[in-house]
């Protein structure tokens, strides 16, 4: 696709953990120039943690163009937006309360933008829940802190690695609240949610969800346990008369060992491990985190910060690459959506997830889905 004419997104970036490997999978991203034909980049972060990595991993393939603000971001270059002046302790692979305070500085200054039109989507560098935690900040990570900013109530962490989608029910809460948590109502919110971002954000449009059950066997009819006849199956029931492609509740084991998994375009898990379990088995190295029902375009690498090898230049930049390309894909998704949506009686094409192939760098040909 030739691009020559054509505004490039502009994305803004937040640095994460600065004692993790933020850095490090930012500067192996964009340090491939050829990139910069595809997007504006532009890192809210910190020069000078920016120059001490480049430094001390020794990828000197780069230089950072700092501006004041997104506004003076060069199409051309790889900006840096400064959200903090002062002189800062870098304790590589280290929990700091700096390091949490900066990442929600990056993070309040980046929405502050995108809600004034400055950047077009957001690829966050991971947080570390347990540092980042403050008055300001008293939630479990960034989809609940982007929902609450956004006065969002239904929303989807959607876990995306090609055509393997999974979302979950319930998140970050202890095994033992999950099955309080597992109504009818909150089971069809993110089947809703699921199936409108499907359409809207992955240009599907009819696409069938499975979801999976809460207990072993999907509770084996009754005898394991009564969620799924009482509470699963019937929102099950209630999405189909709704015109959504709803199947299931399928037992996990099984659903994921016969590579039943394939024949759908999202799976709906009920908590948390049951659906990053398998999917980071099948997906971890490409997987990006999606925040599904939000009014902008949010993506995430599908790991955390990784202090186990932080700064010493092990860390592979391919999920964090993936995270950036999807984001591209969605917001250029959404536009056709609105598009088509305006104009319904035209005549319309299955929207593809290949807007954006012929602008990416060769390596991301060769990477696996």
């Amino acid at each position: 696709m030739n691009t020559q004419n054509q505004e490039l997104v502009r994305i803004g970036i937040t640095h994460g953990d600065f004692n993790g490997i933020g850095y490090e999978i930012i500067i192996k991203t964009l340090a491939d120039k050829r990139t910069l034909e595809m997007f504006t980049p532009i890192v809210y972060g910190s020069s000078k943690i920016a120059s001490y990595y480049r430094k001390a991993l020794d990828l000197d393939d780069i230089n950072f163009n700092l501006v004041k603000k997104a506004d003076f971001a060069n199409p051309r270059r790889v900006n840096i937006v400064n959200v903090f002046n002062d002189e800062v302790k870098i304790e590589v692979g280290k929990l700091s309360p700096v390091a949490g305070n900066l990442a929600v500085l990056a993070l309040d200054r980046v929405i502050e933008d995108i809600n004034w039109g400055k950047i077009d989507v957001l690829v966050t560098g991971p947080i570390n829940k347990s540092n980042i935690q403050s008055e300001n900040f008293k939630f479990k990570g960034h989809t609940d802190y982007l929902a609450s900013k956004f006065n969002v109530e239904n929303f989807l962490m959607l876990m995306v690695s090609g055509n393997l989608r999974v979302g979950m029910v319930t998140e970050h809460i202890p095994l033992k609240d999950i099955p309080s948590k597992i109504t009818k109502e909150r089971i069809l919110q993110k089947i809703r949610v699921m199936s409108q971002s499907l359409q809207k954000d992955f240009g599907i449009r009819k696409p069938k969800i499975a979801v999976l059950g809460l207990n072993p066997h999907a509770g084996d009819n009754g005898l394991i346990g009564t969620e799924e006849q009482e509470i699963i199956q019937p929102a099950i029931e209630v999405a189909n008369q709704e015109g959504i492609l709803t199947f299931g509740p399928y037992p996990s084991d099984g659903f994921f060992g016969s590579s039943n998994f394939r024949k759908f375009d999202g799976i709906l898990a009920m908590y948390h491990d049951q659906g990053m379990l398998p999917f980071k088995t099948l997906g971890f190295d490409n997987g990006v985190n999606f925040t599904a029902g939000l009014p902008i375009v949010r993506t995430s690498p599908a790991h955390g910060t990784a202090f186990g090898i932080a700064g010493k230049n092990e860390a592979s930049p391919d999920s964090f690459r993936e995270a950036i390309y999807m984001a591209i894909d969605i917001f250029n998704n959404r536009k056709e959506f609105e598009e088509i949506s305006k104009n319904p009686l035209q005549p319309q094409e299955e929207p593809q997830f290949e807007n954006q192939k012929d602008r990416r760098p060769a390596h991301r040909e060769n990477q696996g889905q």
